[in-house]
């Protein structure tokens, strides 16, 4: 089997002059405490970060988007457990590329998704707040959909398919797919499978369940794991954020 890097290079060595198309990388608006230290959640950085700088790397040009044009950081995501080496530059950087990309960042509502080819949902446990009614966001990833385009996400990203439906048949668009998202072995392990409940908020497998998506598993709950089910591209994890990126991109061009 080809790697996901060996496929991309296959393609532009195939399409040389293809014009690279843009891509959305929505972010949660929701960022306030939710752990039980008294941290925020919010997005996680380098779920924004990785796919970020992949689609970068292959010329694709970049908009970030949120349902109200604002965002925060989970604050465990800035920590040195997650966050360091050019990562950290990255994000200490007020010049980076990826710093200038997120001072444009825009409202839902003042996006045009026929500009765009790739919906790519970043995650946090923010986005299990916002994602799944988040109709600003919802509405941008299923017309870049029915326009050919595809849907990405990562970790907690696939929350928001519980408002994919189709505007004729009122079923989930992914309805029967196998697609992935964070486990709830993981939440578990985090920690925080009590504090959702809590707060009444929903796991990934909850919102697939009620889809009717089929879950697929990694073997464990930090392992780099990604997925293709069509135009549809998943990963499990922050450690899956770039694979997602880069399936996303081969997705599109199969």
């Amino acid at each position: 089997m080809f790697s996901e890097e060996a496929k991309l290079n296959k393609q532009q060595s195939t399409h040389p002059k293809m014009p690279s198309p843009k891509v959305l990388i929505a972010l949660t608006s929701y960022n306030d405490i939710f752990y039980d230290d008294g941290a925020k959640t919010g997005v996680f950085l380098v779920e924004a970060l990785h796919p970020f700088n992949e689609y970068k790397a292959k010329g694709y040009k970049v908009q970030f988007v949120s349902e109200t044009g604002k965002f925060g950081w989970d604050d465990h995501s800035l920590t040195e457990t997650f966050l360091k080496g050019q990562d950290k530059k990255d994000y200490e950087n007020q010049s980076s590329d990826f710093q200038i990309a997120l001072k444009q960042i825009k409202k839902a509502s003042d996006v045009n998704p026929d500009d765009y080819k790739i919906f790519f949902a970043a995650a946090g446990h923010g986005s299990c707040f916002d994602f799944p009614t988040a109709t600003g966001l919802q509405d941008l990833a299923l017309k870049i959909y029915v326009n050919g385009g595809v849907i990405a996400a990562v970790c907690h990203g696939p929350v928001i398919f519980a408002g994919l439906k189709d505007k004729k048949t009122g079923e989930n668009i992914a309805k029967g797919k196998s697609l992935t998202g964070f486990t709830d072995e993981g939440e578990e392990i985090m920690g925080v499978d009590k504090i959702m409940k809590q707060k009444g908020v929903p796991t990934v497998c909850e919102i697939f369940k009620e889809c009717g998506i089929k879950y697929m598993a990694p073997l464990g709950p930090w392992d780099d794991f990604s997925l293709t089910d069509g135009k549809f591209v998943t990963g499990v994890n922050p450690a899956s954020a770039g694979s997602t990126a880069k399936r996303s991109i081969i997705a599109l061009n199969e």
